[in-house]
This record gives C-alpha cells, structure tokens and sequence, in this order.
C-alpha cells in the first residue's frame, strides 16, 4: 500500500512532505524539471516505503494511505500513479 497526493495539493505544492520522505520519493520538488508546470506533487508508488512520514507533514492534508483516500478523492489513486508510468 502506498501513499498518494490528492486534490487538496493542487495549486498548493507546499513541499514539506518532500523534506520529510526518507526516500525522496514525491516530485516534482522545487529546483526539479517540471515543478512549475506540474499542478500539484505527486507519490511514486513503486519507491514508496509506505513510512507514513509524509502525512503528518502535509499542511493542507492531500495526503493519504491509499486504502484511506476519501471517495472523492479516489481517482488520484490512478493520477498519481499515471504520473509515473
């Protein structure tokens, strides 16, 4: 099981999960390709140790376990992990 960033991020991109991931695993971060452009960050799923760092850390709380993403929410499941294929 993975986590995964939601709606809530979008706009936002506050990056403070990214300094708390032991794995470096959400992108793009700031000074990264792509961090301009990109809508929100996202979670690569097959680097994701599922440490649960990076939610206590999210100040506008997109991010989710996947199994706990609300049903609103859902198909960032599939957006998070398009972004990585």
């Amino acid at each position: 099981m993975t986590y995964v960033i939601t709606q809530p991020c979008i706009g936002v991109k506050d990056a403070s999960c990214v300094d708390v991931c032991p794995v470096d695993c959400i992108h793009p971060a700031q000074g990264e390709d792509g961090f301009d452009e990109a809508e929100q960050l996202y979670i690569n799923p097959d680097e994701c140790i599922d440490c649960g760092a990076c939610e206590p850390a999210c100040p506008v709380t997109a991010i989710f376990e996947e199994s706990a993403v609300p049903e609103e929410w859902k198909n960032f499941i599939q957006i998070n992990a398009d972004h990585y294929a």
